[in-house]
């Protein structure tokens, strides 16, 4: 995973996580980068400072919370919403998790059926890649991209 500090043509700035470099500018050709604020494509990275972690000594290593792992995420003041954006984007996703059924890599598929009527309607979140996304659209399948990765079940 990658995280760019992104910013539109507006002068607005938001930091995402991409896949990788190369995904991020697939998806940077394909239009479907847009600005957080205002929904903007005209979207480039911005200038940001490296984050560099420094050593971790035999000592602290030890000190980690039971469970945890060096480099696992943070938990705790630092994983609280600090914006809010950030406290809005916490609310969708309880919403669209509390509310909907996840589907994992099969979204595209559901998607599909339930609009050809093959499967009865309900609200569904999951995962496509791009191609299938696009393909959605462009058979006027009515899907949006989540501004936040799902968290993966393993049911």
């Amino acid at each position: 995973m990658i995280q760019y500090t992104l910013k539109c043509s507006r002068d607005h700035r938001f930091d995402s996580w991409f896949q990788s470099a190369d995904a991020y500018e697939k998806l940077q050709a394909a239009g479907m980068v847009t600005c957080s604020a205002c929904g903007d494509d005209k979207i480039e990275k911005a200038l940001m400072a490296p984050r560099v972690r420094p050593a971790r000594t035999s000592s602290a290593a030890t000190q980690d919370t039971p469970g945890e792992t060096a480099g696992a995420p943070a938990s705790g003041p630092l994983a609280t919403p600090a914006s809010d954006a950030e406290r809005a984007l916490a609310r969708l996703r309880r919403q669209v998790e509390s509310h909907s059924d996840y589907v994992g890599k099969d979204f595209a598929r559901e998607a599909r059926a339930m609009h050809d009527g093959d499967a009865p309607r309900r609200s569904i979140y999951g995962e496509a890649g791009l191609k299938d996304a696009k393909a959605l659209l462009e058979d006027g399948v009515p899907v949006l991209p989540l501004p936040f990765l799902p968290g993966r079940k393993s049911n």
